[in-house]
């Protein structure tokens, strides 16, 4: 009664404003019943870490080149005339002295015969000048004839002495002339394919008849940086082997050794010229090949190693997440190495002791607290062979 009184006591503007109150009162009382609890913080992200393993690898560097025959011969006729015959198959392997053309011997014998005859003609010619000569200095003696006739005779005969030797220089140039129209290789090798047919004319040294390149050793050449050349001559003994690889393999089966660099860098780009011989014993190499070559700059040495995968390559320098004590993430700046099946040499950047990150790398970045599970690299046993393949794995 009393409450119902005070009610109709108060004015209506003032009863609608408690009344107003009183609901929103009762409506913040409901919605704080009915909201969701505040979400629980977010996880700590979790990676994967190892330490960088060491291993004796050997620093090498690698470039692109060609193989090239020791000796390359352009075989071409010594003399003219009629290509009588070809002794020999396109693609043939020849030896030094085989019978390769003959050019028809005939005409260079005709020539042979009568550079014999005038051998004989001189012959005769220069003993009777003898004769006449020692009967000259006979009768001088006696005074039935001049000094000046026993002179005569001394000039005839040391003519006829001349025109002997000429006539015999002639006789053994026809004579070459005729060994000439036999053919031989000059070298053991792989001929080409015969340039002419028999019934050809050839000219001498003019007209190419077929090229011969030899096949074992061969030589591999490429062009080296400045820098690499520095090293190789700063490097000590036996840093001069190399291995290639050929287009279709996947290791550095062929094995050579540095035989030379050129004398001057090339100025236009500064890189100079090397070749090393390859041993060929079954011809598989041929020349005008290309293949990779690796060169071993140095000996083995202790470096440290991480998988390739836990790289970051980015447009300014390579670099990895490293996870430090207090678990926050450090992006380190990498100097990187030689691959070495799949881990990557390290040469600046990392040590020892750091704690790299090799899984989990999506949900990493510089700055942020993680949790860090020791992982491994797994790797084979320490070798030199540059071309080992070890595994990486990372274990939870």
């Amino acid at each position: 009664m009393i409450v119902a009184s005070s009610i109709r006591s108060q004015s209506p503007a003032c009863l609608l404003r408690r009344l107003a109150m009183r609901a929103l009162a009762l409506m913040a009382t409901g919605l704080a019943g009915c909201s969701d609890p505040a979400p629980p913080p977010p996880p700590t992200p979790q990676v994967v870490v190892a330490q960088a393993v060491t291993r004796n690898v050997t620093d090498w560097v690698e470039y692109a080149g060609r193989f090239e025959a020791v000796d390359a011969i352009e075989v071409r006729p010594r003399v003219s005339g009629l290509l009588q015959s070809v002794h020999f198959k396109d693609g043939q392997l020849v030896t030094r002295g085989q019978l390769l053309f003959v050019i028809d011997p005939r005409p260079h014998a005709a020539k042979l015969a009568q550079a014999r005859a005038g051998v004989q003609r001189a012959e005769a010619a220069a003993a009777n000048a003898s004769a006449e000569y020692k009967r000259a200095t006979a009768l001088v003696g006696e005074g039935f004839i001049s000094q000046s006739l026993v002179e005569t005779r001394l000039a005839d005969q040391q003519r006829a002495a001349a025109d002997l030797a000429q006539a015999r220089a002639v006789s053994d140039e026809a004579a070459l002339n005729l060994s000439f129209t036999r053919i031989t290789a000059p070298t053991s090798g792989r001929a080409s394919y015969r340039r002419l047919a028999p019934g050809n004319l050839v000219s001498a040294e003019q007209t190419l008849l077929t090229t011969i390149m030899t096949q074992n050793p061969i030589r591999f050449v490429f062009d080296a940086p400045e820098a690499a050349f520095l090293q190789f001559r700063r490097a000590p003994d036996g840093a001069g082997t190399i291995q290639i690889r050929l287009e279709d393999e996947a290791d550095f089966n062929w094995s050579g050794q540095i035989e030379m660099l050129d004398n001057a860098l090339d100025r236009g780009s500064g890189t100079i010229r090397g070749q090393a011989r390859v041993a060929n014993p079954t011809g598989l190499l041929t020349p005008g090949m290309f293949g990779r070559m690796r060169w071993n700059m140095s000996a083995p040495a202790p470096a440290l190693l991480i998988p390739d995968s836990a790289i970051i390559i980015d447009q300014t320098r390579p670099s990895a997440f490293v996870v430090g004590k207090d678990g926050v993430i450090e992006q380190r700046n990498l100097e990187l190495g030689n691959l070495v099946g799949d881990l990557r040499v390290i040469r600046k950047g990392l040590g020892p002791e750091d704690r790299v990150v090799i899984a989990g790398m999506q949900r990493a970045r510089a700055g942020l607290k993680v949790t860090a599970k020791r992982g491994r690299i797994a790797t084979e046993p320490d070798g030199n062979a540059p071309d080992e393949k070890p595994a990486t794995r990372a274990m939870r």
